[in-house]
């Protein structure tokens, strides 16, 4: 039986795959995706000690990042993929991640490269409440318009403007008390 190199363990002894072998469940990791010690994808490895990560190809280091740095994991198993060196299967299986996630990171690498990973995440754009729109809205409000009335004044959601009342961004107009026997003037109607 041939014993392909894999790389060092703990103690610095050399481990081979026939060594390692698949001992009750090696393939899934208890701390995020890595396990003290040693896991292999094909021809790549990895060991987790002292909370690095380091991945090996054969019997040579090729890459270290923290443990808990999840972009560098992530931009590092895409390359993987994209340089062939590992399949979306393979990686989904060594590091018990769902092959989707997997999918969705080779995509973002093969779309934005490796800075790709590091970009902050998009902020969602201004509300359609601004300043201008919400004094626009306010003074309709204070004529004694209903709200969903003031909505298709200016084209915006009548859930919209219900929540920016809730949340004491915008006042609805106190209802006028009449006193007893004083009844308000009637509406006049559509017809």
């Amino acid at each position: 039986m041939s014993r392909s190199f894999l790389g060092f363990s703990d103690r610095g002894s050399v481990i081979f795959w026939s060594d390692f072998g698949n001992c009750n469940g090696c393939h899934r990791c208890s701390c995020r995706f890595f396990r003290k010690g040693l896991l292999t994808c094909s021809e790549i490895a990895f060991q987790c000690q002292d909370g690095k990560v380091c991945y090996f190809n054969g019997h040579l280091p090729v890459f270290i990042h923290d443990k808990d740095d999840l972009a560098t994991f992530r931009m590092y198993t895409s390359q993987l993929v994209i340089n062939g060196t590992a399949t979306q299967a393979q990686i989904a299986r060594a590091f018990g991640v769902p092959l989707v996630t997997v999918k969705r990171y080779v995509k973002l690498h093969r779309q934005g490269g490796t800075s790709a990973f590091f970009v902050a995440p998009k902020q969602r754009s201004a509300s359609k409440l601004n300043a201008q729109v919400c004094q626009e809205v306010q003074a309709l409000l204070d004529q004694g318009l209903e709200v969903p009335e003031v909505g298709r004044r200016v084209g915006i959601l009548a859930n919209t403007l219900h929540k920016a009342i809730r949340s004491g961004r915008l006042q609805r107009a106190k209802k006028k008390i009449y006193p007893a026997g004083i009844a308000p003037a009637p509406r006049a109607s559509a017809d």
